[in-house]
């Protein structure tokens, strides 16, 4: 039987590590795509693609492509791209468009790449990565949590157009994660109260196995003790 081959963006922050380790440990052959550097060096198991710039359709495009080309099939892509900036409305509005360029149009292109391998399959999923702040946004979200809440809206579309193809579309709804960036931005918090980022990568790992081939379309909520 092949290999499971897991395609992850946004592999080298500390989520998207965070999915390679694990998806490692259980089995799967790994792609890792980010624009960032990613410094797991290849191997039999693993293929890392950096300096990709996935708001571009055609790099998107490409890197699927050679995933596909390398490991010979794709069966899942979990989409840990994305980023965050904290700012009040009234604030340059360039911030607006630097939000949906990083958290849907990147998700968004990499979805558009991957359908095609997993409908080859007649098989596979897709998890992305939304936010919980999008259902209800506070002061200083508007542009994060329009962009995240564009993540959830492609996830249920996706989701109903691929029902009959085999495919499942999921996503994660973290509230804060557990990085040395939120630890750096709030220094006071409970940060035993955070979603730990291995946590969230077995959850979606979840997502992404055979264990959840009933699920599809569904926005779940990981809030840690927030």
């Amino acid at each position: 039987m092949p290999h499971i081959v897991t395609v992850i963006t946004g592999a080298s922050g500390i989520l998207g590590q965070a999915l390679v380790e694990a998806a490692l440990a259980r089995g799967d052959r790994v792609a890792g795509i980010d624009f960032g550097a990613i410094q797991r060096p290849d191997s039999e198991h693993f293929l890392g693609l950096s300096g990709v710039d996935l708001t571009a359709p055609d790099a998107a495009q490409a890197a699927i492509d050679k995933v596909a080309h390398h490991f010979g099939r794709i069966d899942n892509l979990l989409n840990a791209v994305g980023g965050f900036v904290w700012q009040m409305t009234d604030g340059p509005l360039e911030s607006w468009d630097r939000m949906h360029r990083m958290n849907l149009v990147t998700v968004l292109n990499a979805c558009r790449a991957a359908l095609p391998h997993l409908q080859a399959q007649e098989r596979g999923h897709i998890v992305n990565v939304g936010a919980l702040g999008a259902l209800t946004a506070g002061a200083g979200l508007g542009a994060y949590a329009a962009s995240k809440a564009g993540v959830h809206k492609l996830t249920e579309a996706l989701a109903e157009e691929t029902k009959t193809q085999g495919l499942c579309v999921n996503a994660v709804l973290p509230s804060i994660i557990d990085t040395p960036t939120n630890r750096a931005d709030m220094p006071d918090a409970d940060f035993t109260t955070w979603v730990q980022p291995a946590q969230l990568a077995t959850i979606m790992l979840f997502l992404a196995s055979h264990d959840a081939s009933s699920i599809t379309g569904a926005l779940l909520p990981v809030r840690g003790r927030v």
